[in-house]
């Protein structure tokens, strides 16, 4: 199985900590953004965005990060990665679109300004950032999961990484004592990958 990434990409960081959590064998294979690979052809065969990260599990492809995370919750995972129950799956869906959208455009674009240089409005996707984080920490109030109390899901991975890097986006997590319970949390899970800083993470 082989997993093509970035080391600074969250998106990438979600499919690489879930292999790592379930101890599935594999290889990574660096994409190298700023030389352009994700834009040559060859690479466009298998995903035709553009975009990291990519899942070649023996010829099957399966692009999208949040897709990986479903495919290999489904495959090796155990269930209460994605619960079955039509209820228990749909507040991990719920979440799945949190991650697509809401930390999409919040703390992953602020971290992309600060990191990448990217043109986003700073103050709007900032806000953003807050206000998830206020519904997640309203709901980690009341249970110790994003979806659920008992056990961790594939919603909790597919928030982890931008969540834990939104300070590299300039977003304090200090008001969020709920969320940083849970950041830790989920680096306490046997398998942990961490998510590699930035220079700007490194010194701060």
């Amino acid at each position: 199985m082989k997993l093509y990434f970035h080391p600074l990409s969250g998106h990438a960081h979600r499919a690489a900590l879930f292999l790592s959590l379930l101890s599935v064998p594999h290889t990574l294979i660096p994409v190298d953004l700023a030389a352009g690979e994700h834009k040559r052809a060859d690479y466009l065969a298998i995903n035709a965005f553009g975009e990291v990260p990519v899942l070649d599990d023996d010829g099957v492809i399966i692009a999208d990060s949040l897709a990986i995370l479903v495919y290999l919750a489904r495959k090796f995972g155990s269930a209460h990665w994605l619960p079955t129950d039509p209820v228990a799956e749909a507040h991990v869906q719920r979440w799945l679109s949190v991650a697509a959208g809401k930390i999409a455009y919040g703390a992953c674009a602020a971290r992309l300004i600060t990191v990448f240089g990217a043109s986003f409005n700073a103050e709007e996707v900032i806000a953003r950032a807050h206000a998830t984080l206020a519904v997640m920490e309203t709901t980690l109030a009341a249970q110790r999961w994003l979806a659920g109390d008992s056990a961790p899901t594939i919603a909790d991975i597919a928030l982890y990484s931008y969540t834990d890097r939104a300070p590299e986006g300039n977003i304090d997590l200090s008001a969020y004592p709920n969320v940083r319970r849970w950041l830790r949390q989920v680096e306490a899970l046997p398998g942990f990958l961490p998510f590699q800083r930035t220079r700007a993470g490194l010194e701060a």
